[in-house]
């Protein structure tokens, strides 16, 4: 069984970054700083979403599965720092070389992990290899690997089930209500900044945690849906996923499994 690597991310404005590009003075706030990169973000193009260099990774949530287990688990601050919470998940490919899949991942995640990465120093030679490296598979990664928009290797649901038309994009957390699951459950990406400013990285961390099951619980039903699960396995898959959430004695997942049990679906 091929590990599977579900990741979702969540970023703060770099601030740091932000005041040394700008030559900001130092009395300046965290708060005013971020605000002042909105302002110039929606001058420029009418939005105040940073550009993906911009974009400090505080947690990266993962769920793995393999022939031995199902985990949720996450890499976060204040546990690391940024540099290490990236270079920490490029290990975990390192390791598995698993399947890697995402809801938006080549639009947002790895196109923020790679500037970030980059900024502190990662390295992730499996993830970047194409064909070129010195592992004895690398000639397969010239087919098949983790950077080519067409290649499988990095599954992103999101960019795939639109058949790569972005006008027709979906919504993760849409998707996974209407398929029967909780979807988001606390906040969604625009609350990460405000509750990161409150001292609210936990609950960052939870929500995160509980937007890469919901990927995961999608991509199950992705899998069903081409003909890699038939009815019974994907029903056993998703009793898998219920089972290790309840082992786990935390909040946010009794929150979603008593939202998960009031749904129509598995």
């Amino acid at each position: 069984m091929t590990p599977v690597l579900v990741f979702d991310i969540e970023t703060i404005p770099d601030v740091a970054g932000v005041r040394a590009l700008n030559g900001l003075p130092a009395e300046l706030s965290d708060y005013e700083v971020a605000e002042f990169a909105f302002q110039q973000r929606r001058a420029s193009n009418g939005s105040d979403f940073l550009q993906h260099h911009l974009h400090r990774v505080v947690t990266i949530s993962c769920v793995l599965r393999d022939a031995s287990q199902f985990r949720v688990f996450s890499l976060s601050e204040p546990d690391a720092a940024e540099g290490q919470i990236i270079q920490r998940f490029f290990d975990g490919i390192e390791r598995y070389t698993p399947q890697i899949v995402s809801w938006n991942g080549g639009g947002f995640d790895l196109p923020v992990l790679h500037y970030r990465g980059l900024i502190h120093g990662v390295s992730a030679p499996r993830y970047w290899d194409m064909g070129e490296g010195d592992y004895h598979d690398s000639r397969d990664f010239k087919w098949n690997n983790y950077i080519s928009r067409y290649h499988q290797r990095h599954l992103d649901l999101m960019d795939l089930l639109a058949l790569y038309q972005p006008r027709a994009n979906a919504p993760l957390d849409e998707i996974a209500k209407l398929m029967g699951y909780p979807g988001k459950l606390g906040m969604d990406g625009g609350a990460v900044w405000q509750a990161w400013q409150d001292g609210k990285a936990a609950e960052i961390r939870d929500y995160c945690e509980t937007d890469v099951v919901n990927t995961y619980l999608v991509y199950l039903g992705f899998q069903r849906m081409r003909g890699h699960l038939d009815a019974a396995a994907w029903a056993a898959e998703v009793a898998v996923v219920r089972e290790a959430l309840a082992r786990i004695d935390a909040p946010h997942w009794r929150e979603y499994l008593t939202a998960w049990g009031q749904s129509p679906g598995q």
